[in-house]
C-alpha cells in the first residue's frame, strides 16, 4: 500500500480549512485517512504561527516508514526544518495561457493607442501656435502678390506669358502677309502707270514734230523728189505772176 502525507479540505465555501493527514494514495482527497498529523489555515497571515501546525514526531515516523509527502506538505516540512525539499524545475508552470496572452496583447495595444492620442493632443496646440505665427506672414505675402498684380498691366496680368508670345507671333505673321499683299498689289499699279506714261510720251512726240514725221514716215514723202530751197520758192513766184496775169 502506498502511503501519502497530504491535505484534506474542510471548512465552508470560500473559507477553506485543511487537515494534514496520512492516507492511502488510492483514496479520495477528502475521504478516509489513517492519521491526522497537523492543520493548515490559509486565511491566516503568512507569519502567523497558527497558520501551519505539525506533529514533528509523527511526521518523522511516517517518513521513516516510506510515506511520500505531497508538494504542498513538502514545502511545510522544508519551512519547519523537518525535511529538505528538492528543487523542481517547471519552466512552463508560470507561463500564461493563450487567452492570457491575448488579453496582454490587447492591453499593450490599447496602451499604445492611448499614448499616441496623448501625443497628438499635446502636438495640436503647438501646431495651432505655429499656424497663428505663420498667419501674419502669409497675409503679408498675399497682400504683396495682390499689389504686384494691381501694379502690373492688365494685359500682362490677365494673359499668360505663352499666350502673349503666341499672339505676338500671329501679329507679326499678319503684318508680314499684309506688307507682302501691298507690295504685290503695288506692282501691277506701277506697271500700269509705266505703260500709261510710255503711251503718253509716244502720243506727244508726233504732235511736236508732225512735219518731220510726215516727211519721214509717209509714202508721199518717200516718193517725192527732194526739192531744194530755190525750186521751192520758184513755183511760188510763178504762181504769183500767173495770178496777176489772170487779173
Amino acid at each position: 500500500m502506498a502511503v501519502a502525507i497530504r491535505l484534506a479540505r474542510g471548512g465552508s465555501k470560500k473559507r477553506p480549512y485543511y487537515r494534514i493527514v496520512v492516507a492511502d494514495s488510492r483514496n479520495s482527497r477528502d475521504g478516509r485517512f489513517i492519521e491526522k498529523i497537523g492543520t493548515y489555515n490559509p486565511l491566516l497571515a503568512k507569519d502567523s504561527p497558527e497558520r501551519v501546525k505539525l506533529d514533528a514526531e509523527r511526521v518523522s515516523h511516517w517518513l521513516s516508514v516510506g510515506a511520500q509527502p505531497s508538494d504542498r506538505v513538502a514545502r511545510f516540512l522544508d519551512a519547519a526544518g523537518i525535511r529538505e525539499r528538492a528543487a523542481r524545475l517547471n519552466p512552463k508552470k508560470a507561463e500564461p495561457g493563450e487567452k492570457a496572452k491575448e488579453r496582454a496583447e490587447e492591453k499593450i495595444a490599447k496602451a499604445a493607442e492611448a499614448e499616441e492620442a496623448k501625443a497628438a493632443a499635446a502636438a495640436a496646440p503647438a501646431v495651432e501656435e505655429v499656424t497663428e505665427e505663420a498667419a501674419p506672414a502669409a497675409e503679408e505675402v498675399v497682400a504683396e502678390e495682390a499689389a504686384a498684380e494691381d501694379a502690373a498691366p492688365a494685359d500682362a496680368a490677365d494673359v499668360p506669358t505663352e499666350e502673349v508670345a503666341v499672339e505676338e507671333t500671329v501679329a507679326e505673321e499678319a503684318a508680314a502677309e499684309a506688307s507682302a499683299g501691298e507690295e504685290a498689289s503695288a506692282e501691277p499699279v506701277a506697271e500700269e502707270a509705266t505703260e500709261a506714261a510710255a503711251e503718253a510720251s509716244a502720243g506727244a512726240e508726233p504732235a511736236e514734230g508732225a512735219d518731220e514725221g510726215a516727211t519721214a514716215d509717209s509714202p508721199e514723202a518717200a516718193e517725192a523728189p527732194e526739192v531744194t530751197g530755190e525750186s521751192a520758192e520758184a513755183p511760188a513766184e510763178g504762181t504769183a505772176d500767173e495770178g496777176e496775169k489772170a487779173e
